[in-house]
């Protein structure tokens, strides 16, 4: 492997003592980029926990930092008028040479990175799927969406969410909520809070062992309420600079194949639909007998009242024949008026990113 790796900045030092690390150790350190949340950092020092089983000759370090959507956690997410929420301070660490790669989940990052970055690998996936958490009061009335009245609170801070679920369920309404899931879990069970129940990513409280509170696993099916997930969601994807050769390599051993076509397509749709992160663009992801890729796609306009589907499938074995069939996808949905739909979102997200305030935090 080579040793291309830029000097290390002097806080480097004081985080590795900080972390106990030993200063008489002359191996290598790598050091791990990641949001300061409580799932990036049990995300990342898992990534950290399976570095250390493969190369024990080397020492790897999680370097957190927060990023502009922890900063502000009051702004709804559809209302920052841009992209890269969750990775632009990351990826500055990353060119900066503060951190060595960056454990990210794939749902976050923009499907353009920066022209120094690169994707090194895309891991094995959790369970990519939505769910629903009803309130700890509501648990034995209701337990899925189909149960709830008329009126009822959906938490969530995804346009996504909001659309698919009015697609099929006009009669609820939605209501933004923010931070970790802790914390989201924590406004859900309020009881003086609004909320009946929140969506959320299965992959999220599964790595965080709350596995218990889901009530329904949203799907395709009619009993899945006919939901579709974000692009990437449930996969971690470890960013890195092109002139990391040596980064790349070590990365490499951590590659599920399956995740990276997968992630490879789906993402293919999102980038040729000029989607960005909060673009209701929903995605379903499986793999037939037969070793093809099927995937499906939705756009839903935010009021849930139009809406387009592509369900194809196709032999897979490259991320460039995965990159190809997402945008065989992206032109079927196109023409079958996704574009129309993606008009209007991405004109009234111009207009917020023209009236937008310079950020500070909340």
């Amino acid at each position: 492997m080579s040793t291309s790796e830029p000097p290390q900045d002097p806080s480097t030092a004081a985080a590795a003592a900080a972390a106990g690390l030993d200063p008489s150790d002359t191996r290598p350190l790598i050091r791990i980029g990641t949001r300061r949340s409580q799932l990036a950092m049990v995300q990342a020092n898992a990534t950290k926990a399976t570095l250390e089983r493969l190369y024990p000759d080397y020492q790897f370090l999680v370097k957190p930092q927060d990023a502009t959507a922890d900063k502000d956690k009051t702004t709804a997410l559809y209302n920052f008028g841009t992209t890269g929420l969750w990775t632009n301070e990351l990826e500055a660490e990353l060119v900066g040479g503060k951190v060595d790669f960056i454990v990210h989940c794939l749902k976050d990052m923009p499907t353009t990175l920066p022209e120094s970055c690169c994707v090194a690998c895309i891991t094995d996936r959790e369970d990519p799927r939505d769910v629903v958490v009803v309130k700890k009061a509501l648990e034995t009335k209701y337990k899925t969406l189909a149960d709830l009245p008329a009126g009822s609170v959906v938490g969530t801070s995804s346009i996504r969410r909001m659309a698919q679920v009015s697609r099929r369920f006009p009669h609820l309404k939605f209501m933004d909520v923010r931070g970790n899931l802790d914390t989201r879990l924590r406004k859900l069970d309020d009881e003086q809070g609004s909320y009946s129940v929140l969506i959320l990513a299965a992959a999220g409280l599964k790595r965080m062992h709350l596995e218990a509170r889901i009530s329904q696993y949203l799907e395709p099916t009619e009993q899945g309420a006919g939901m579709l997930y974000a692009v990437g969601q449930g996969a971690l994807a470890m960013e890195t600079l092109k002139t990391r050769t040596d980064m790349v390599e070590l990365l490499g051993k951590l590659q599920d194949d399956k995740a990276m076509l997968e992630g490879e397509a789906e993402r293919s749709i999102m980038r040729t639909l000029e989607g960005g992160c909060s673009v209701p663009i929903g995605v379903h992801a499986s793999w037939t007998d037969a070793g093809e890729l099927r995937l499906r796609a939705n756009v839903v306009s935010v009021d849930g009242r139009k809406a387009v589907d592509a369900d194809l499938k196709e032999v897979v074995k490259t991320r460039e024949e995965a990159i190809q069939f997402g945008l065989k996808i992206a032109d079927a949905l196109r023409k079958s008026g996704a574009q129309d739909i993606l008009d209007v979102i991405v004109a009234d997200k111009e207009a917020k990113q023209a009236d937008a305030q310079p950020w500070v935090p909340a």
